[in-house]
């Protein structure tokens, strides 16, 4: 007896704590854990890392486009308040050629002699008395030229880009092929599959009531105009006069223009004329993949016009704008047919009015040349990695 009593006291020595000491032991830890979330959840949130502002990066315009060659003297616009888009040191003096991470070439300028490259890597110009000038005539002769002056001049600094910046159509960029392949890295233009698209417009979703406008519709009562036509260089070869020729014959067209046989545009301008029409012939120069320029975007839509558009075809307008917010020369057999069309618009108001019916969900950017295609190419570097890439034949895609 005296044996298990002795055990019985040893084994109550090392006993373990009844269950009520811990309960009461959990219940202090669960006390205590809520307490310290509930201060946690009084602390001030820790402060996020603010994101990476952009690379600055460097954009040199090479010559002021349609500037005769020249130098452009006209400050550079402020990439972040016109455009939000930061980071951006645009130049204009040759001198930080070796700095600039790209360099903007202008076609229609490019083809013009003399030849007038940049130097190479910490090499600066020739004065301009010690270059030979060379005045050529022919454009194809002019590229040439300037090619062979650049393979002269050396390699181009480390990672720098060249840019090839065109907003012609391929029917009006001469020279294209005389250019050596892999001369630029990059090209720029109006084409959707440009390495930088800056397109001549674009629609853009309307997010907020204020955006929408007071009137959809522009007063019809303003419009005493049926169909007008702006034109600044007339050509008689050209698919849009030869369509207006057979379109004038079934439908009054007022022509506006310094060239042909327009007559001069009122005072009050482009826009102010071609508001008071139904409609506008947005006729293209020539008709080419994704050449869709300011007729449409600013000289119709801004104005508040109904669209004619003669250019690439309706499937590649749809690309960019709605069906309904324009009419195709190409939805009908003929001119005449179009004509009928136009004059059945005009006597029924409510199915014009459908031509506006986009305006409620979108609303119209023209872009700003050439202030915008150069803060579009220093974005399009900041972007941009560590590959290297060069167009191996520019020609042959532009053309195409």
């Amino acid at each position: 007896m005296g044996t298990r009593w002795g055990r019985r006291g040893s084994r109550r020595g090392g006993q373990e704590l009844p269950l009520a000491a811990w309960a009461l032991a959990a219940a202090c830890l669960v006390c205590t854990g809520l307490t310290a979330y509930v201060c946690w959840k009084q602390l001030p949130p820790l402060p996020r890392a603010a994101p990476a502002p952009p690379r600055p990066v460097n954009v040199l315009l090479w010559w002021e486009p349609f500037g005769g060659r020249h130098v452009s003297t006209r400050p550079p616009p402020d990439c972040r308040q016109r455009f939000n888009i930061s980071g951006c040191r645009l130049l204009t003096d040759r001198a930080a050629y070796g700095e600039a991470q790209a360099v903007l070439f202008h076609h229609r300028d490019l083809v013009k002699g003399p030849p007038d490259w940049p130097p190479p890597w910490g090499v600066q110009a020739r004065p301009a008395e010690e270059q030979q000038v060379l005045v050529l005539d022919d454009e194809e002769e002019a590229v040439a030229a300037a090619a062979e002056a650049l393979a002269a001049w050396g390699p181009r600094p480390p990672g720098q880009r060249w840019v090839w910046m065109n907003f012609e159509s391929p029917s009006h960029s001469p020279g294209l092929r005389s250019l050596e392949s892999n001369l630029f890295n990059w090209t720029l233009s109006y084409r959707a599959d440009s390495d930088i698209f800056v397109p001549y417009g674009y629609l853009y979703p309307r997010t907020h009531p204020s955006q929408q406008p007071p009137g959809l519709v522009p007063p019809l009562a303003r419009k005493q105009g049926l169909v007008a036509w702006v034109v600044s260089n007339w050509d008689e070869r050209q698919a849009r006069v030869r369509y207006y020729r057979q379109l004038s014959q079934h439908v009054a067209v007022d022509l506006f223009g310094k060239a042909g046989p327009g007559q001069p545009l009122p005072d009050v301008g482009l826009l102010h004329t071609v508001a008071r029409y139904k409609f506008y012939l947005a006729f293209e120069n020539s008709q080419h993949l994704d050449y869709i320029t300011e007729k449409l975007w600013r000289n119709a839509f801004l104005a508040g016009a109904v669209p004619v558009v003669l250019g690439p075809d309706r499937a590649n307008y749809e690309r960019f704008v709605p069906r309904r917010a324009f009419i195709h020369v190409d939805d009908f057999p003929d001119a005449s047919s179009l004509a009928a069309h136009l004059l059945f618009l005009d006597r029924n108001p409510a199915v014009y009015r459908g031509y506006f019916s986009w305006r409620r969900s979108y609303a119209v950017h023209v872009t700003s040349f050439w202030d915008e295609p150069w803060c579009r190419a220093c974005q399009a570097v900041q972007g941009a990695g560590d590959q290297p890439k060069s167009v191996p034949n520019l020609a042959g895609w532009f053309e195409r």
